[in-house]
């Protein structure tokens, strides 16, 4: 059972690691653009504009699939000013050769403020991990990234603690008997020596 939950933990970890280390590297490499996995980047939901889809603390997972095949209804993530939204495209406008998009949030009265340009797209609305977000947003505070990285492992070091203690105990326990069966055979000789002078001396 150990074992298997070593196994687990090491499988948890590792994704983990390996994410956060390329989302870091992308970070520090393109300082100007949101850090992603493959194409993929998590959008934390502040705001009920698009309740009864997304709620606020939910991780909206977005997809960097370009814009060429956006249409009505999809619900992209993009950029205004310092901030990213997650609106639905409500309508798609040409003007001068140049494609711009209407948005609204669904729980929103009107329309959003202005167009949305391709290039202030992050990308296309998949799915959302329900609370996640707030979850994400501890592990970005010092407390939480400290937390985030070190229980997974202080988890394998206890583990593999126990597991160490049970093999000395079982090796120590396997030394004690085969002692014991040494003696007992010992002891076996020692009698069988006794019969036979007896059965000399008689």
């Amino acid at each position: 059972m150990r074992k298997a939950i070593s196994i687990i933990l090491i499988i948890i970890l590792l994704p983990i690691l390996l994410i956060s280390g390329v989302i870091l590297i992308n970070s520090i490499v393109k300082p100007d653009e949101i850090p992603s996995f493959l194409g993929w980047k998590p959008f934390i939901v502040l705001s009920g504009s698009m309740e009864k889809e997304i709620y606020p603390g939910d991780l909206a997972m977005v997809k960097d699939v370009g814009t060429d095949n956006l249409k009505v209804n999809d619900v992209i993530a993009f950029r205004t000013g310092e901030v990213v939204v997650t609106h639905r495209i409500v309508k798609i406008v040409k003007e001068e050769g140049q494609t711009k998009y209407v948005t609204k949030g669904d729980n929103n009265n009107t329309e959003d403020i202005g167009y949305v340009l391709p290039e202030d797209i992050e990308g296309v609305y998949q799915f959302k991990i329900s609370k996640l977000g707030n979850l994400a947003m501890f592990m970005q505070t010092p407390t939480g990234m400290i937390a985030c990285l070190s229980i997974p492992f202080l988890l394998l070091i206890v583990v593999h603690l126990k597991e160490s203690a049970e093999d000395r105990q079982y090796l120590k326990e396997k030394a004690s008997k085969q002692r014991q069966m040494e003696q007992e055979i010992e002891n076996l000789k020692k009698q069988n020596e006794e019969l036979q002078k007896e059965r000399l001396n008689k």
